[in-house]
């Protein structure tokens, strides 16, 4: 597979729906969503990473910490391919159009040190933040008050959890 298939069409499939969005605004919204999937699926698979290979004298925590980040993650990246979808959309949500979208960062797969991974976390974290927060504006310019109420639920999400992640590393310094 070459990475040209998994460029998104200038205008992608829709579905007809009675929803009362106009229709070239949901063309714009579903690959904008579908950006958002694509780093949202890389997010979470990125804390997965964190939670199975911390070491350190803060293993426990920081894997639990982890682990409930990556579920929180994963009820974001429902969210976004359901909506998506109730747009019309077809969510495009495979770990093979994520890896060749995802505006993320790549995760260090050589890091163990617990505190080397808090600084990775919170690095992706930030990342979808400022990327979810964009989205809210271009869905508020696009008249769908869902969809920024939805990122605005999971920017706050995301911003929790960098709080969280952050003050692992605060106390030292």
């Amino acid at each position: 597979m070459t990475t040209s298939t998994l460029e998104r069409p200038q205008r992608p499939k829709m579905y007809e729906t009675e929803n009362d969005i106009p229709k070239d605004h949901r063309a714009e919204l579903i690959p904008l969503l579908n950006q958002r999937l694509a780093d949202a699926v890389d997010l979470q698979l990125q804390m997965k990473q964190a939670h199975w290979n911390v070491k350190g004298p803060s293993f426990i925590g920081l894997h639990k910490l982890f682990d409930k980040i990556d579920e929180a993650v994963e009820e974001y990246v429902d969210m976004i391919a359901e909506r998506v979808v109730q747009l019309g959309g077809i969510a495009e949500g495979t770990v093979r159009v994520a890896a060749g979208r995802s505006r993320l960062d790549e995760y260090p797969l050589t890091i163990a040190d617990g505190l080397a991974h808090v600084g990775a976390v919170a690095k992706a974290l930030s990342s979808f933040g400022e990327e979810a927060r964009h989205t809210i504006s271009l869905a508020d310019e696009l008249d769908d008050a869902d969809t920024a109420d939805m990122f605005t639920e999971i920017s706050r999400g995301l911003d929790k959890w960098l709080w969280f992640v952050e003050a692992h590393g605060q106390a030292s310094k």
